[in-house]
C-alpha cells in the first residue's frame, strides 16, 4: 500500500511539469488576447443571462443558466476553497495565493471558450438525449479521427471526479473539531463510519439525476456561500491591523525565491496554480459537462455564463479563505493542514463556536461537490459504456466516498492533482483549435445584441 502511495505522489509531481503549465497559462493567456477580452467587457450582459433574462424553456438541454452555473460552482465553490487554500499555503506560502488570483483571472476567458463550445458541439447518448462536454466537443467539434482522445477525457474524466477530497476533508473536520475535543476515541472505525453516512446523503440526490442535481445545487449554492463569505468577513475585520500586512505578503511572497514557506519561487507557482485548477477548474474540461446541458440555442450566452465561475470560485472566496487564515497567523503554527487549518482560524476568531460554524458550511460546501461530480463522471461513463452504466458509475462514485474517509490526505490530492492533469490536455487542446469558430459566433452574437435582432 505504501508503495502504491508513492507511486501516486511522485505521479503527480511529474505530471505537474511545465507543459502542462504552459498549456493551461499559455493557452489561457491566447484565449485572453484573441478575444481581446471582449467577453469581460460584457459581465452585466452575462449576469442578465444568469437572471434569467433570456431563459427559453423551449430551446434544447436540461436545465437553466442559474442551474447550469450552480451546478458547476457546485464543483468548485467547495471544498478547494476551504481546504484547498489552506493546502496552498501550507505547502507553497502565502505567495501561492498570488498565482491562485493569475489563473483564475487567466481562467475566465477559458471558461468562456469552452463554455461556448460545450453548447455549441453537442451530442446525443445512446438514448437520442442531448449531452454536452469535451468528449463530444472533441467528437463533433473535431471529427470521429480525433475520438481517441475524446475516449481519453472520458477515462480520465470518471476518475478524477471521484468525491474522495470532500470526503476525506470532511471526516477530518469532524473528527478533529468535534470528536477529538470531546474526548471521543477516534480511528479507523470511526473514520469509516462518517464515510458510511457521507455517502448514504450523497446517494440520496445523485440517483435522481441532473434535475434533481440541479435544483438542489441551485437552492445550496448561494445560501452557502453567503454564510461563508459573512463569516469570513467576519473574521477578517475583526483583525484590521493584520489586514494590510496580510494582503502584502500575498504579493511579496509570490516572488521571493526564499519564500516563507514555499522554498523556490517556481515550487510557489506550481501550488498556486495546482490549487486554482482544483478550486476553479479552468482548463481541466469539468464545466463543460455541466454548462452543455443548459437549455439554450445560444452557445455563446453560456460561455458567459461560465467565466462568471472563476471570479466567484477563486478571486471571492479563495481570497477571503487566505486572508482569514493569514490575518488569524494560524499558517505559521505549522502543526495542521487543510481543513483543521482553517478551523483553527474560525476558532481563534470566534472561540468556541468558530468551528462549528466552519462544520455546517464545509458540510453545504463538500456535499454540493459530491452531488455535482458523480454526474460529471456518469457522463463520461456513458459516453463510454452507454447510459446503462449511470448507475453502477454512480455506485462506485459512493463508495469511493467511503474509502476516502481512511485515506491520507497527501494521497488524495496528489490522486487528483494526477487526473485533473490528465484531464486538461484533452480538453485544452480541442478548445484550442476550436477557438476560431469561438470567435466567430461571439462576432455574430454580439452583433445580433447590438441591432437588437435577438
Amino acid at each position: 500500500m505504501e508503495q502504491i502511495e508513492k507511486y501516486i505522489l511522485d505521479f503527480s509531481v511529474l505530471i505537474w511539469g511545465t507543459p502542462l503549465l504552459i498549456l493551461l497559462l499559455g493557452g489561457g493567456l491566447f484565449f485572453m488576447l484573441y478575444s481581446r477580452l471582449t467577453p469581460v467587457r460584457y459581465i452585466g450582459h452575462a449576469i442578465d443571462i444568469l437572471r434569467g433574462k433570456y431563459d427559453d424553456p423551449e430551446e434544447a438541454g436540461q436545465i437553466n443558466h442559474f442551474q447550469a452555473l450552480s451546478t458547476a460552482l457546485a464543483a468548485t465553490v467547495g471544498m478547494g476553497n476551504i481546504s484547498g487554500v489552506a493546502v496552498a499555503i501550507t505547502s507553497g506560502g502565502p505567495g501561492a495565493i498570488f498565482w491562485m488570483w493569475v489563473s483564475a483571472m487567466i481562467g475566465v476567458t477559458t471558461k468562456f471558450f469552452t463554455g461556448t463550445l460545450a453548447v455549441m458541439y453537442r451530442g446525443k447518448d445512446d438514448k437520442g438525449q442531448i449531452q454536452g462536454g469535451p468528449m463530444y466537443i472533441i467528437t463533433e467539434g473535431l471529427g470521429k479521427k480525433w475520438k481517441p482522445l475524446a475516449l481519453f477525457f472520458a477515462l480520465t474524466g470518471m476518475v478524477a471526479v471521484f468525491p474522495i477530497f470532500q470526503s476525506n476533508q470532511l471526516t477530518q473536520v469532524f473528527r478533529d473539531v468535534v470528536l477529538i475535543p470531546n474526548g471521543v476515541n477516534t480511528g479507523f472505525g470511526t473514520d469509516l463510519i462518517t464515510g458510511l453516512i457521507i455517502s448514504a446523503f450523497m446517494a440520496v440526490v445523485i440517483f435522481g439525476g441532473i434535475k434533481r442535481i440541479g435544483k438542489v445545487t441551485a437552492r445550496i449554492v448561494p445560501l452557502m456561500v453567503v454564510i461563508y463569505v459573512v463569516c469570513v468577513l467576519f473574521i477578517i475585520f475583526s483583525h484590521p491591523d493584520k489586514l494590510v500586512m496580510a494582503t502584502k505578503l500575498i504579493f511579496t511572497d509570490a516572488f521571493r525565491a526564499d519564500a516563507v514557506l514555499g522554498g523556490a519561487i517556481g515550487t510557489i507557482i506550481i501550488t498556486g496554480i495546482k490549487r486554482a485548477a482544483f478550486s476553479n477548474e479552468a482548463g481541466i474540461g469539468t464545466a463543460p459537462l455541466a454548462h452543455g446541458a443548459a437549455k439554450t440555442n445560444e452557445p455563446v450566452r453560456e460561455g458567459l455564463v461560465a467565466m462568471l465561475g472563476p471570479i466567484v470560485d477563486t478571486l471571492i472566496v479563495c481570497t477571503m479563505t487566505a486572508l482569514a487564515i493569514l490575518v488569524t497567523g494560524v499558517w505559521q503554527n505549522g502543526n495542521s493542514d487543510g481543513i483543521t487549518l482553517t478551523a483553527e482560524a474560525f476558532d481563534t476568531a470566534m472561540p468556541g463556536i468558530g468551528p462549528y460554524i466552519l462544520i455546517l458550511c464545509v458540510l453545504f460546501f463538500a456535499l454540493s461537490t459530491m452531488f455535482a461530480f458523480p454526474y460529471y463522471g456518469s457522463k463520461c461513463a456513458t459516453f463510454l459504456f452507454g447510459t446503462r452504466s449511470q448507475i453502477p458509475y454512480n455506485v462506485l462514485s459512493v463508495a469511493s466516498a467511503t474509502l476516502a474517509a481512511v485515506v491520507s490526505i497527501d494521497v488524495v490530492i496528489a490522486f487528483i492533482d494526477s487526473a485533473y492533469a490528465l484531464m486538461a490536455f484533452p480538453n485544452m487542446t480541442a478548445a484550442l483549435i476550436l477557438s476560431p469558430k469561438v470567435i466567430h459566433a461571439t462576432k455574430d452574437y454580439f452583433h445580433r445584441l447590438k441591432t437588437k435582432q435577438m
